[in-house]
């Protein structure tokens, strides 16, 4: 596809909508990225988003290009505002290139507009609520993208609605779609997209999605959980495969409530998730100090978003760190997971549970508000071996929940499963499970719950190295900055620098410390005011890091932002 004979045009188009909550942002994303993946082409789509139902200034960015794309961009190539306060509010990411397209009779005037008069054509097919088919139809005409594959798609999508509703918003797409070809013609925007017939068979997903997915391969069949922005995705779309996978749901009243029911499923032998945001995880802290002192598997997905308090309820930061690493009232062995991308999310969480059950800790995935709303294509996930690697055992009459052992690991019992009692406590407890004051008895039990920190490291995953491993600089990020670092470090060609993604948190792995001794300049970039990370690679690895790079307005960080800033700290004098 291309729209015109000239070389070197740009291969990666960033399209952006903005516009007020219910004025239809994401129905033309969800019909944008589904054409394009269709179509044979990469996408990758991105929110911002305002905590209220109407109004506010809402945007999607959607990303599309000839290969793989996961990160935001600052660039807008084809910004369509759907009021005056988008204009206003993404006005200053515009460049002399951008093309605006909008609805001039409901916009503030704006030089360079192009007259896109949605409302009118919306309106001419039948009722003004066309207005997105209108939209989403104009874009597929300028990109070239075949009108009957818009066509199939709208009859699909509004499959459950009367004839005429489906006939006037197919009026009205392809209305908007001629309107797309006139205003390709005038080569206003140019462009050298390549479609790949490999792409439209690739998955189309969300984090939330993919979160889910992921539990489920690794056989969770119950979640409780208190609905939270943004780990409530994860609750909404496991209740929906629910019936499915034998799955049982329980929206919880609170999130005391939540934890304390996955422990007690856990107990009966289910595998349990909780899905949270960092409020919603402060009240669980007791109940994850009982999983501690239990001795029992758990999962928790914590989902981060800006703090403290409310703070900014529907955006994105890494600033959960150290709630993670300190969660819980004494002192205990847990593992925290931090995916970076969409397929790291379904196979960590997937690992999750095995590893949950096999050192009978609790385990928590750190994901935050940008992974799991953004949107992209995948190739097929990893099925195989889906059976859980289930680490109970049958008990017998003289069966000891607590027995102390070299590894610190007892075997894990099931009520009823065997002749033996399954006594578990709060309190400190003998091997037995019974309640017990022995101070002694307490040293004994404590070690031999810390040891099973140590063993844990046997399971460590290893950080990837981004880049050759020939550098003088290592830029570290973790969690979801590895796409945006990935990306900022192709553009930064023949310079010595490599990027090194974390994703288990803790315990840190050991695999780290060759790199990290490696690197003669060590920059850390995470999405938080303070550097979490940066503090504990310095405390863990007895390391010193140069330069942290910051982000926490609420919003990810841009490829040519973080380009932008590692450029100037490595360009400057030593």
């Amino acid at each position: 596809m291309h729209s015109s004979p000239k070389k070197n045009l740009p291969e990666d188009i960033c399209i952006v909508l903005g516009g007020a909550a219910g004025q239809g942002i994401q129905t033309i994303e969800t019909g944008l990225t589904r054409l394009l993946k269709q179509s044979g082409y990469h996408v990758f789509a991105s929110k911002e988003y305002m905590s209220r139902i109407r109004g506010g200034s809402n945007s999607t960015q959607i990303r599309v290009s000839s290969g793989p794309v996961a990160a935001p961009l600052e660039r807008i190539d084809l910004f369509i505002p759907l009021d005056g306060a988008a204009l206003t509010h993404l006005c200053p990411r515009l460049q002399a290139a951008s093309l605006v397209l909008g609805d001039r009779a409901n916009l503030p005037a704006y030089p360079g507009l192009i007259d896109m008069p949605l409302t009118t054509i919306a309106q001419q097919a039948g009722d003004h609520r066309y207005a997105s088919s209108v939209t989403i139809g104009a874009v597929v005409g300028l990109l070239g993208i075949c009108l009957e594959l818009l066509d199939d798609y709208l009859q699909q999508r509004f499959s459950d609605h009367p004839s005429t509703i489906i006939a006037g918003n197919r009026v009205a797409a392809a209305a908007g779609y001629q309107y797309g070809q006139k205003l390709a013609k005038t080569g206003t925007m140019q462009f050298e997209l390549k479609a790949l017939a490999s792409v439209t068979g690739d998955l189309l997903l969300s984090g939330s999605e993919v979160i889910g997915l992921g539990a489920l391969a690794g056989g969770c069949n119950f979640i409780s959980s208190y609905p939270m922005s943004p780990g409530t995705g994860v609750l909404t779309f496991l209740a929906e495969q629910a019936d499915e996978f034998g799955l049982v749901v329980d929206q919880a009243e609170d999130e005391i409530a939540a934890i304390n029911m996955a422990l007690g499923a856990w107990y009966a032998g289910a595998r349990a998730l909780v899905s949270t945001s960092g409020g919603g995880f402060a009240l669980m802290s007791e109940g994850f100090s009982l999983a501690g002192m239990i001795e029992s598997p758990l999962v928790v997905h914590l989902a981060q978003r800006p703090g403290p308090a409310t703070g900014l309820p529907t955006h994105t930061e890494q600033g959960d760190l150290q709630l993670a690493l300190h969660a819980g009232h004494g002192e205990f062995p847990c593992l925290v997971l931090a995916p970076g991308s969409l397929q790291e999310a379904f196979s960590l969480t997937r690992r999750a549970f095995d590893l949950a059950d096999k050192y009978q800790l609790p385990v928590i995935i750190l994901t935050d508000q940008f992974l799991l709303d953004s949107l992209t294509n995948i190739p097929a996930l990893d099925l195989h071996n889906l059976q859980p690697h289930q680490q109970f055992v049958e008990t017998d009459t003289d069966y000891a929940r607590y027995r102390l052992t070299a590894s610190g690991l007892s075997p894990r019992g099931l009520p009823g499963h065997g002749a033996g009692l399954v006594c578990v406590d709060s309190d400190e407890h003998d091997e037995a499970g019974h309640i017990s004051e022995d101070l002694v008895l307490r040293t004994a039990m404590t070690d031999k719950r810390l040891r099973k920190q140590s063993e844990l490291l046997q399971d460590a995953i290893a950080p990837q190295l981004l880049g050759s491993d020939d550098f003088h600089t290592l830029v570290v990020c973790w969690g979801s900055t590895y796409h945006v670092l990935r990306e900022a470090l192709g553009a930064l060609k023949g310079l010595p620098v490599a990027g090194l993604h974390f994703s288990q948190l803790y315990p840190l792995p050991p695999q780290a410390t060759a790199w990290l001794r490696q690197a003669r300049q060590l920059l850390v970039v995470e999405g938080n005011a303070t550097g979490q990370f940066a503090s504990l690679l310095e405390q863990a690895y007895d390391c010193t890091v140069e330069h942290r790079i910051l982000k926490y307005n609420g919003l990810p960080f841009t490829v040519e932002e973080l380009k932008q800033r590692l450029q100037s700290l490595l360009d400057a004098p030593d």
